[in-house]
């Protein structure tokens, strides 16, 4: 078992949510730049799944598209009530110049000025009540998602990992979730907002003077014609600065990852070289694509400013006519500067949609993803598990078309030792991807005490076997809690029995807190043999009847490798044991040797047998004797 780690995150775009009616600078208020996102291949299929998968959450969506329309409905009311409240202050001010007037009506003013205040206020009420309504749904999905995921990968085959990079799954379970997440937090209530806002802010300014309306209109394809030209220009940019800020993530995490590798093999040089070249490529890319998007904003001012003079001058003349009141040009303008931001929102929420898309497709597509065969529904329950294991004509291949385990049958008798040796490529660690069923046979078969073992659920089935490979895994916690994952609900007493019978409870009572020693995600607090002993305490801990040793002994000095065979020796008594050796000379008292070459078992004995045979196991053996001889 494996836990990866996920040093390296990628970096995600959300949209900014629009601000209220009124907000904003020049006609087109805030400048949004519009992104471009990694686009869907079935956008309709993937946000159709999307909304089958939002079917439990209709009724508090539905709430949330009404609340949001009122919202935007009682924001866009208030500049027109507001500007009468102008017209009221301007017509009593003329009045008193003129002298034909009776003064100010102040107490119309104040109507109109709470009128407006209570439209702003229950505005921002039904904001802040669908933001919350919102945010719990995101979260809410964003919970499902994950755990979907979380137990889709426990019931995924391991051919999937085995071509698929661990940093692909994580993205899944991480930025894709986080995107669709942040779409529906924000984006959902943004649409809705910015469609009403469009159209009930035209019907306003309508209301008001259509001259003056088509004036402002006359600014919009100006403005979107800028907009796609900056867009247009800025995106390729802003694509090669994602994709570089991959490559140095990459190649930092690359680098520290084989840190000392790197260092032994006098790599600095050539990291920093790579990495400056990565980095001058990344400064000039977001260096362009920053200022071409930083260009929009005083451009598109000045586009609006030039709408404002046009706007004034004819509502001026409107005015001076008797057409229209000067409150009225007060709440145009106003409606003016709020009208084409959140056209610009809607442009940008379009690409937005196309990376929550993308994102969904990306997480639909990998709970689709074929699952392990499906277990038997009747499986068997052995209330006593002796430990025989027979191969039956097995035949096996990663890939159908290369079968690398041709034929492979054996029978191993309870309690025996059973040692699988051959040159690197022959098969053996696959044999125990079968015994365990991370992989199924394709033909043949491999029983436990008499049952094939597709007859036994994977739980059960993996419940008989503990294994100790060559790399060991600790995960972020205590010596006490690494050994007890070999049973959890082992008492303190049985870790620390476990951890004697391994001979390793002497050196962790000389750690600084001994059994409550944290252990770093690397286990780098701790050489690598004590790693090693520990594991095989765990194995002891989970008490299982079949052992499957997997080169525990080959990255080890030979003091610590004589404590680990002791370590083994105890946890193998009464077992039936797997050992997968390269060095010979530590599987000389196993009771069967199966010899490996090419996917066969070439030669079977004991190891004085096979010497004196003088076939291909005494090759290997012999040929490692000399090696020894020569390195002593």
């Amino acid at each position: 078992m494996s836990v990866p780690n996920n040093n390296g995150k990628e970096k995600t775009t959300t949209p900014r949510r629009g601000g209220p009616v009124g907000g904003g600078h020049g006609p087109m208020g805030r400048g949004m730049g519009m992104m471009k996102g990694e686009k869907a291949q079935d956008f309709k299929g993937s946000m159709k799944k999307l909304i089958r998968y939002l079917g439990k959450y209709r009724l508090p969506i539905l709430f949330v598209m009404i609340i949001s329309a009122a919202s935007t409905v009682f924001a866009i009311l208030g500049p027109k009530i507001l500007g009468r409240a102008t017209t009221t202050l301007f017509e009593g001010v003329m009045g008193i110049i003129t002298g034909t007037g009776t003064g100010i009506d102040f107490d119309t003013i104040r109507n109109i000025l709470l009128l407006t205040l209570g439209l702003y206020v229950v505005s921002a009420v039904f904001s802040y009540i669908q933001g919350w309504i919102m945010t719990g749904i995101s979260m809410n999905i964003t919970y499902r998602f994950r755990q979907d995921i979380a137990a889709k990968i426990n019931r995924m085959p391991l051919k999937y990992f085995d071509k698929t990079s661990q940093g692909e799954v994580l993205s899944r379970i991480t930025n894709d979730v986080d995107t669709v997440s942040q779409t529906l937090n924000q984006s959902l209530s943004q649409i809705i907002s910015s469609v009403i806002t469009v159209i009930g802010v035209t019907i306003m300014m309508f209301t008001i003077s259509w001259q003056m309306t088509l004036v402002a209109l006359l600014i919009v394809p100006l403005s979107m014609v800028i907009i796609t030209l900056i867009v247009k220009q800025s995106q390729k940019y802003f694509k090669q600065q994602q994709d570089y800020l991959g490559h140095i993530n990459g190649h930092v995490e690359e680098m520290f990852g084989s840190h000392v590798v790197m260092k032994a093999f006098n790599g600095e040089e050539k990291s920093v070289k790579r990495f400056d070249n990565l980095n001058d490529t990344l400064f000039s890319s977001a260096w362009k694509s920053q200022f071409l998007s930083s260009l929009m904003m005083p451009i598109m001012n000045f586009v609006g400013n030039l709408g404002y003079v046009a706007i004034s001058i004819l509502g001026g003349w409107l005015a001076i006519q008797g057409r229209i009141s000067v409150g009225d040009i007060q709440a145009f303008i106003q409606y003016v500067r709020s009208f084409t931001q959140p056209i610009t929102q809607i442009a940008n929420i379009s690409n937005v949609l196309q990376q929550t898309a993308a994102a969904a497709e990306r997480v639909f597509e990998f709970l689709e993803e074929s699952e392990e065969i499906r277990e038997t529904s009747t499986p068997i329950q052995l209330e006593n598990v002796q430990g025989k294991v027979e191969f039956q004509h097995v035949k096996f291949g990663y890939d159908p078309d290369k079968i690398i385990i041709k034929d492979f049958s054996a029978v191993v008798e309870p309690g025996q030792k059973v040692a699988i040796v051959g040159p690197t490529g022959a098969g053996k660690t696959t044999m125990v991807k079968l015994l365990m069923r991370f992989y199924d046979v394709n033909e043949g078969a491999i029983l436990v005490d008499g049952h094939n073992i597709q007859e036994f659920s994977r739980e059960d089935l993996r419940k008989m076997f503990a294994m100790v490979l060559q790399d060991t895994w600790l995960y972020n916690g205590t010596v006490m809690e690494n050994i007890r994952y070999g049973r959890a609900n082992a008492s303190d007493e049985e870790v620390i029995r476990a951890a004697k019978t391994a001979q390793v409870d002497h050196f962790i009572r000389t750690l600084s807190d001994g059994y409550n020693l944290v252990l770093n995600e690397e286990g780098t607090n701790i050489s690598q043999g004590q790693k090693q002993l520990l594991t095989i305490a765990r194995a002891i801990l989970a008490d299982p009847k079949i052992l499957i040793l997997d080169e525990a002994t080959s990255s080890v000095d030979t003091r610590t490798e004589v404590l680990i065979q002791k370590a083994m020796d105890n946890l193998m008594k009464n077992r039936t044991s797997f050992i997968i050796a390269h060095r010979l000379s530590t599987i000389r008292n196993a009771d069967m040797i199966l010899v490996m070459r090419d996917g066969d078992i070439v030669e079977t004995g004991n190891h004085e047998d096979l010497l004196a045979e003088g076939g291909f196991y005494a090759e290997l053996y012999n040929s490692q004797f000399e090696q020894n001889m020569v390195a002593a």
